[in-house]
């Protein structure tokens, strides 16, 4: 699997651009749609997943037909085209955040839920601190060699940003 990353809008949000032959999944367009284009060029969409519904996650969702998110998607293994994921529910920045694990590749996609130094913000509406300490208990049963893509910024790897935590 290729991942491709589109840094969009004014809060540079992670857009990316997942592919395995000439199959894409987007995940969480927020916005400049042109840009995203620029980079899917001719392969063929077969997908869009929204890790939470805050607006630099979704300013180009409205470009895309099939969208995947917390309402349709169910916790645990999921299939869309060539791509085999699990989701995880990891509520606490906000109440329908949801992390892509990709199992063999080892990689998570996990929105504004962990980022390379940090957790996410929990004072914004609809954020949780309890639930978020109940998401990161929850995820650190997962293998800790994991490489993270955040929602923002550089990836870094689960364990590391769990040890931070402990």
């Amino acid at each position: 699997m290729r991942i491709e990353i589109v840094k969009v809008g004014y809060l540079e949000t992670n857009c990316y651009i997942l592919s395995i032959d000439n199959k894409v999944l987007v995940i969480d367009p927020g916005d400049e749609i042109d840009k995203i284009k620029g980079v899917i060029k001719n392969r063929e969409v077969i997908g869009c997943i929204i890790t939470h519904y805050h607006f630099d996650h979704i300013g180009a969702l409205k470009y895309f037909d099939k969208v995947y998110d917390i309402n349709n998607l169910t916790e645990g293994i999921n299939v869309i085209g060539p791509f085999t994921f699990e989701v995880i529910y990891t509520p606490g920045h906000k109440e329908d955040c949801i992390s892509i694990y990709f199992k063999d590749e080892k990689i998570m996609f996990v929105g504004d839920f962990i980022f390379k130094d940090g957790i996410g913000r929990t004072d914004l509406n609809d954020g949780d601190i309890y639930q978020m300490i109940n998401s990161l208990k929850k995820i650190s049963k997962y293998d800790h060699d994991i490489i993270i893509y955040p929602g923002h910024g550089d990836k870094t790897i689960l364990g590391l940003e769990l040890d931070k935590y402990r």
